[in-house]
């Protein structure tokens, strides 16, 4: 396993990151610690998880996520990991959480103090906004629509709450996550302008189907050295090419709606191309995917998630396979024929 600086702080993060939204609805407790065990013994020193897990949010299962983490976090060397929570924006429908979540101070103190009970650990390495206080298009939207604006907290008074948790050590840095490159942008001017922190990471989608990420925000990170945390990587495993027979099971197919995006024209064509190339190079479709995003440069880590241990291991085996130039010219090739069909 190799790691990487992520963005400006002095974190070094395994090119693979856990992520954990699965547990306490796909995966059981014990799940849950065979995998982390599993992954950190195989050098993954970075896991991902959300106040609002497991997925799809439920009021009666939310926090799940976070208290298995936290009874796994008991019997390990805390300070040998790099953990990083969210704290959950507005709009999304959850009134049973904080009587509909905001980026506010309230919101925000309460939400991390929710989860330091939760994950049974004195600090957070990064926490990130799951996804932006004001209007933006967000899951599979791309559209922004101005008549949608609502009231949101100025990106300042965010960050001088999270300056503050800082100070009281509760965190250590924050991110961002479904961010936009406006909203980038305004982060790192807030931080400069008020002396707050600067934001060094984010969380945004990104996979063979779905390369949105490299049109503004590459750029930036580049620029202001804020790392790309890339999830949905599998595109919630349609990648894998499970879904390309009529039997084939996984999330989409438990929870109708949860993956809209996948279900837009070309993603099934495209799917099948790059299953076929993988194929060809002597490769399973989910490891060419994971190679594929692991190899850019832009990308600090790459949040695999599994429901199965034989799942897990392909994953996080994944870290050690190269891919060669004419495979990735004939991924270039087929991102012409089928550009970005999973936004």
């Amino acid at each position: 396993m190799r790691y990487r600086q992520l963005g400006s702080s002095d974190l070094q993060v395994s090119e693979i990151c856990l992520g954990t939204m699965t547990y306490g609805e796909q995966n059981s407790a014990e799940d849950a610690r065979s995998q982390l065990d599993y992954a950190v013994a195989h050098g993954v020193n970075f896991i991902d998880t959300a106040e609002m897990y497991p997925v799809p949010p439920r009021a009666g299962t939310q926090g799940l996520t976070e208290q298995y983490v936290g009874r796994w976090l008991k019997g390990v060397a805390r300070d040998k990991l790099i953990l990083a929570t969210k704290v959950a924006g507005p709009a999304r429908g959850y009134d049973w959480m904080r009587g509909g979540p905001r980026i506010t101070r309230r919101h925000i103190e309460e939400a991390v103090d929710a989860s330091l009970k939760r994950l049974q650990t004195d600090y957070i390495d990064l926490y990130q906004i799951h996804w932006p206080d004001r209007n933006v298009p967000m899951f599979g939207q791309t559209a922004y629509d101005p008549h949608a604006e609502r009231e949101s907290t100025p990106i300042a008074e965010q960050l001088a709450v999270f300056a503050d948790l800082i100070k009281a050590g509760k965190i250590r840095h924050v991110g961002l996550s479904n961010e936009t490159p406006w909203g980038v942008c305004q982060f790192i001017r807030a931080s400069e302008q008020a002396g707050l922190p600067r934001v060094i990471s984010i969380q945004n989608a990104y996979s063979l189907i779905n390369r949105t990420y490299e049109f503004g925000l590459a750029e930036i990170g580049q620029r202001e050295k804020v790392g790309l945390l890339a999830y949905s990587p599998l595109g919630f495993g349609v990648l894998s090419g499970k879904y390309l027979t009529p039997s084939g099971s996984g999330r989409i197919s438990l929870f109708p709606g949860f993956g809209q995006r996948y279900g837009k024209p070309n993603v099934n064509e495209a799917v099948q191309a790059y299953a076929e190339l993988a194929r060809k190079a002597g490769k399973a479709p989910a490891t060419l995917a994971l190679a594929f995003v692991r190899s850019k440069w832009f990308v600090a880590s790459t949040i695999i998630g599994a429901t199965t241990m034989e799942q897990l291991k392909e994953n996080i085996g994944s870290a050690e396979v190269e891919l060669g130039a004419d495979v990735l010219r004939e991924i270039e090739a087929i991102h012409a024929r089928y550009p970005n069909p999973a936004p």
